[in-house]
């Protein structure tokens, strides 16, 4: 049996750069993931929406995985994203992640067909389960509906959790919703839940999450962490408002294009700006006007690992 602690606390999904030829660029990810756990991230989330994950091979992930593991981060820090269409290839990727020691992988349902029943997605989570048969495994739903078009439901989950508890440990929602993540919280006390969003991190806490995954980290992970560590604190209100003043201005433009803008100003370097298409930087107007928003927000922009 599994008996490694659950993950607690802020998890960042890793933006993912890319070289001018759009391969991966394995040296800066690296790179990222040592400044991001400096900066107060408690573990790392490899292939998440924001990570640009669907873009990206399962040979391209199974390799950066290794790559980040051999680069000393520990696995018991990382969150592998997993969840594809294909059975097979989720598998595949899920098992890696399980035989590395890794802390859970993170799971879309199969996303492709719409409108399928709970039954069919919780089949669908179990065949992947059953296949990989590895009693190192943690799964974490991701329940993301307004990208995936496939929410991961109540009913989706008891069915799991009746056969495989203490696998399914957890649910990262990003529905952008307190009352859905309320819901989770009341309804599978114990279960790990984490939001999506920092702009109801506190209550969240409060109601029983596991803490808060969520892209922002890329930029603003030691704020993120003050509130983590202090959200029993008398300062807790005043610690929320300022990851939500945070998280309005980066949500005020497409987040991903966002956030490599901040970090190219962090480096001076425009090559964090290199997204695979069919996504696009934001142009200099954007990028000014992300800035000025962070600013008014009373956001201090990152400084490189090198410069501090």
């Amino acid at each position: 049996m599994n008996i490694t602690p659950l993950p607690r606390g802020i998890y960042s999904p890793v933006l993912t750069p890319f070289t001018p030829d759009l391969e991966p660029d394995t040296d800066r990810f690296i790179g990222h993931c040592k400044w991001l756990l400096a900066e107060g991230c408690n573990g790392l989330v490899l292939f998440g929406t924001t990570s640009e994950a669907n873009s990206l091979s399962v040979q391209e992930r199974l390799t950066l995985t290794d790559a980040v593991v051999e680069a000393g981060i520990a696995p018991h820090r990382l969150i592998i994203g997993s969840g594809l269409s294909a059975i097979p290839e989720s598998v595949r990727l899920t098992a890696h992640a399980a035989a590395l020691g890794c802390a859970g992988v993170l799971m879309l349902p199969p996303f492709y067909y719409k409108g399928q029943s709970d039954e069919g997605l919780a089949r669908a989570y179990a065949e992947v389960i059953d296949r990989v048969s590895d009693p190192r495994l943690r799964v974490y739903l991701y329940h993301i509906p307004k990208v995936s078009g496939v929410a991961v439901t109540h009913g989706v989950i008891e069915r799991l959790l009746k056969d495989y508890e203490g696998t399914v440990v957890g649910i990262k929602d990003s529905s952008g919703d307190w009352d859905n993540t309320r819901g989770l919280l009341e309804a599978f006390p114990g279960f790990g839940v984490f939001p999506g969003s920092e702009s109801y991190m506190l209550d969240a806490m409060k109601a029983g999450a596991h803490g808060c995954i969520t892209a922002t980290a890329n930029i603003a992970a030691g704020a993120l962490r003050h509130l983590y560590d202090g959200w029993q604190t008398p300062q807790a209100e005043a610690l929320q408002e300022v990851v939500t003043a945070t998280r309005l201005a980066a949500q005020s433009k497409p987040m991903i294009p966002g956030l490599k803008a901040v970090l190219a100003r962090r480096d001076g370097d425009d090559g964090w700006l290199t997204m695979r298409p069919p996504l696009m930087p934001l142009d200099a107007a954007g990028a000014e006007e992300l800035f000025a928003a962070l600013e008014a927000a009373g956001f201090d922009f990152p400084q490189a690992a090198a410069a501090q």
